[in-house]
This record gives C-alpha cells, structure tokens and sequence, in this order.
C-alpha cells in the first residue's frame, strides 16, 4: 500500500469513529458572515476597533495548515484565494470542540467566529470562540511544497490544481476577467449579443472536421457547431446589423499546445464595415484589454516582449512569402516551382494541391512561426477563403486577414460575400475539393445561399481564438493551462 492509500484508510477509520459518535460531518447550518477580503479591509480601515472584546466575526475555509500545541493550536485556512489565520484554545471552544478539532486534518472544511487580535508578530488572527466541522475530506491534500508539477495530473484533477498553485488560479481568473472586458468592449461599440445553435444539420462556417451526433426524435445526424458563422450572417440578413457571440466551437483534430477539440471563440459581424475596419476594430480592442489586465501595452510571453498597442503591420501574404518566407519572388506565381521549392526544404506537399493552398501551406510553415509581434496577413487566396469576398482588384485573392502573435493564428477575419451567386459558386468550388479528397472543405448550404438572396448589407465579420488570446496575457506555453478541463485521453 502506498503512502497516500494509508492515509486515506487512516481517514476513513477517523470518519469511521466519528460517525460512531454522531458527528455530522457535513451539516450546511453554518453562515459565515464576513469573507477574508472583506475583514482585511475593515482591519485595514479601523484597526483600533478591533481587539479580543471586539467586534465577532463568522468566517469559514478549508485548513491548509495546523500548528498543535497542547491545550491550544494556529489553524491556517483558505477561503477562495486568501488565507488567514485563526488562535484555538480548549478553554476558548470547550473540551468536546477541542477534542473534535484535534481528530480534523489538512483540507477539512471548518466554521469559526470570534474577534480578531495580533499576535506577537503583528500577525491578525481570529480568535475562535466558536468552532463547527462543516466537511470532512477523505482524501490528503498535495503535500504543500511539493504541490502537482507533473502537467498531465494538474490537468486531469484540476481542482487540485487551483487549490495548491496560486498561479494556475489567478490564470483562470484572468480568463474570466477577459472575457468580461471582452464582452463590455462590445457592448459599449453597440453589439448585441446573441446566441446560435451548438448542433447543427449542417458544419459549416469553417474547413474542419466536425464531431458527429444523432438526434433520436428528429432521426436524423447532427453535427457540433465546428463555427457560429452562417447564423450569426442570418441574423445581419434579419436587420441584426451588429452582433457578437462568445461560443464554443468544436473540430475533430488533433491535440496540440495551440488546439483543444473543444475551444472558446468570439465571433462578430459588422455591417456596413469592410476587413478594414475589423483590423482597426481588433488593435483597439486588444490594447484596451491589455492595458486592463495587465497595466501595459507590453506584455512579456515566453522570453519574448509582446506590444499590444495600436499600429501593428499589414503585411500581404504573397509579399510575406518572400520578405519573410525567404522564397523567390519570381517562383511565386509558378506551381511547380513552388512544388519544387518546397522539396527542396522537406515541406510536404503534393501535385494535387491547388496554387493557393500550396502558398498557405508554404506559409504556414515559413512565414507563421516568425510573426512575433502582432500582424495582419491580409490577401488569402480564393480557394483558401470560401466565404470572403474577392477583392476587386486582384479576384484571385480576398479581403480576407488573419492575426498573428506570438507565431501563433489569434484571429481571422473578412469583408463577407453578400452576392448569393458567388457564394454558391464557392461552395461548389469547396464540394469539388471534397471530391478530390479534401474532407475538411466547407459544405453546400443552399439555405445559406437562399438567405443571402433576401439581401445582406456589406458586411464584415471575425472570429477571435479567447483561449490563444488568454494564453498571451497570462504567459501560458500550452492551450491546456488555460482551458480549466482540457481534454485527455482516458486513463
């Protein structure tokens, strides 16, 4: 038996016991009545107030850490992210209290109340003059200088994480804050937000590989959203005309510190506004954030000092290639050229793929990993881009952009279609790249196309990756430290 199994059996003897002498060891009667945050505030404000024939406090956490002496003990407890301490006597709780408390253990759920004193040290501390049992815990925690390094079991009991790592904690409270100034951002720019259908007849809104599902009363297949896009354009075609939703979309691929099956994203529609405006939009809105959360327009991510204010490069993919990509400006107008090149540099490609994947794939290999600072790629090839709108004066590329920070794809985004006939012209486009093998290629959507017949504005739409985003400004290496339940293979 290893040392955490003879501690739990030694718990369960304990509960075991307990039980035999009728303690509750989960009642849910105790109302604490002032959280740490709050009582360090008044401590902060009226300290001489305060003292053993002061005012009393309820205060309730789970004990992270026991000092015994005797007839009396220091308790260490945890409430959310703080911590205080609190000054236990037998004479102060009484005999059968005591008693009670010494057979507890680290990571017990207790209720106190008493006034506050400092100890000798200065220390403020609560001295309990009542105590109660609220939860008993079965399993040990963490040792507490150790905590869980090991990623795969920081993912998979993530409870245990956020109780030991004060820094994984405040990742996930960062998430939230983001979102929140994420969503306010929005709102103030007269978004309204709205929500789509998670499970759709159609994947659509994006190349992937959808997860697949059935839907017994309706008999018929359904498919996890792999992208919101052709809703939320329904509703601009409805006089929805600016609109956002925070979403949860899903694909079948794989995993990756830079992809979870299941990710976050904000995606939003403009109308009367081109992939112009969205660049502009997105710099103000990233700079703001930053600023928020982290006081600065600089951010440092893994060795490397990002800087979120407005002004960031617009670079063409096609002058990125060579600029950046090193390739031959000459060769790139030449497929087999390009096929030769990429041989030549161990990129795997094939005589099957068309001129403008090929120059994706080459640049996601070349140019991709190198675009530290925040940049705009902008002009993505038609056959790459089945919902963008062709620009009008090359229409073999689009008014199309795609954010890049920190070698990692934030953001993608573009002038929408709004000619029913081009978009249908695309989705045969995408049905032909089907046939030819390409299983993420988008879908028909006739009624997509029938809706654009009523008329859409000119419009322009974007999707922001929240997970990539939150592991910018909180210096996560992986997609998994900012994803609370990551997903895992089964043990």
């Amino acid at each position: 038996m290893d040392k955490e199994s003879k501690l739990i059996q030694v718990r369960k003897e304990k509960i075991s016991q307990l039980k035999d002498n009728n303690i509750n060891l989960y009642p849910n009667d105790f109302k604490p009545s002032c959280s740490i945050k709050k009582l360090r505030e008044i401590i902060q404000e009226k300290p001489d107030s305060l003292g053993e024939k002061g005012e009393q406090f309820s205060m309730a956490g789970r004990m992270m850490a026991i000092n015994k002496m005797g007839k009396s003990s220091f308790i260490r407890f945890k409430e959310g992210a703080e911590q205080f301490q609190v000054y236990l006597q037998k004479n102060g709780i009484g005999n059968d209290n005591y008693s009670l408390f010494k057979k507890l253990d680290i990571g017990d759920f207790i209720g106190v109340k008493g006034p506050v004193f400092q100890t000798r040290t200065g220390e403020w501390t609560l001295l309990g003059k009542e105590f109660k049992l609220l939860s008993k815990a079965v399993r040990p925690l963490p040792e507490k200088f150790h905590g869980i390094k090991d990623p795969e079991k920081r993912y998979r009991r993530r409870y245990l994480d956020l109780i030991m790592n004060p820094d994984s904690r405040q990742t996930f409270v960062t998430r939230s804050n983001i979102i929140a100034l994420m969503r306010r951002y929005f709102e103030e720019n007269h978004f309204m937000e709205v929500e789509t259908p998670m499970m759709q007849p159609l994947a659509g809104g994006a190349e992937a590989t959808p997860f697949k599902t059935w839907h017994n009363a309706l008999g018929m297949e359904l498919f996890l959203r792999i992208a919101p896009e052709l809703y939320l354009k329904r509703l601009v075609v409805g006089g929805f005309e600016k609109v956002f939703e925070i979403n949860r979309n899903f694909r079948n691929e794989g995993v990756s510190t830079k992809h979870n099956p299941e990710f976050t994203m904000v995606e939003f529609y403009q109308a009367y506004a081109d992939y112009e405006d969205l660049m502009d939009l997105t710099e103000e809105m990233f700079e703001s954030i930053a600023i928020k959360i982290t006081g600065d327009t600089k951010v440092e991510y893994q060795g490397d000092v990002i800087n979120f204010k407005k002004g960031w490069q617009r670079i063409p993919m096609i002058e990125s290639l060579s600029k950046i990509g090193g390739i031959d400006p000459g060769i790139i107008d030449n497929t087999e050229s390009l096929l030769e090149f990429a041989a030549n540099n161990n990129i795997q490609l094939t005589n099957k793929e068309r001129h403008g994947k090929i120059l994706t794939k080459l640049f996601d290999v070349l140019v991709e990993p190198k675009l530290i600072q925040p940049t705009f790629i902008t002009g993505y090839p038609v056959e790459v881009s089945p919902l963008s709108r062709k620009n009008e004066l090359n229409p073999e590329l689009t008014d199309r952009f795609e954010l890049f920070i920190a070698g990692k794809e934030i953001a993608n985004g573009f002038s929408e279609i709004n000619d029913p006939e081009d978009q249908n012209s695309r989705f045969l486009m995408q049905v032909r790249q089907r046939d030819e093998g390409n299983d993420e290629a988008h879908i028909m959507d006739s009624e997509y196309v029938e809706a654009l017949e009523y008329g859409m504005p000119p419009t322009a739409g974007e999707g922001i990756g929240i997970d990539r985003l939150v592991m910018l400004l909180t210096d996560s290496p992986s997609i998994r430290e900012v994803i609370l339940f990551p997903h895992m293979k089964t043990k």
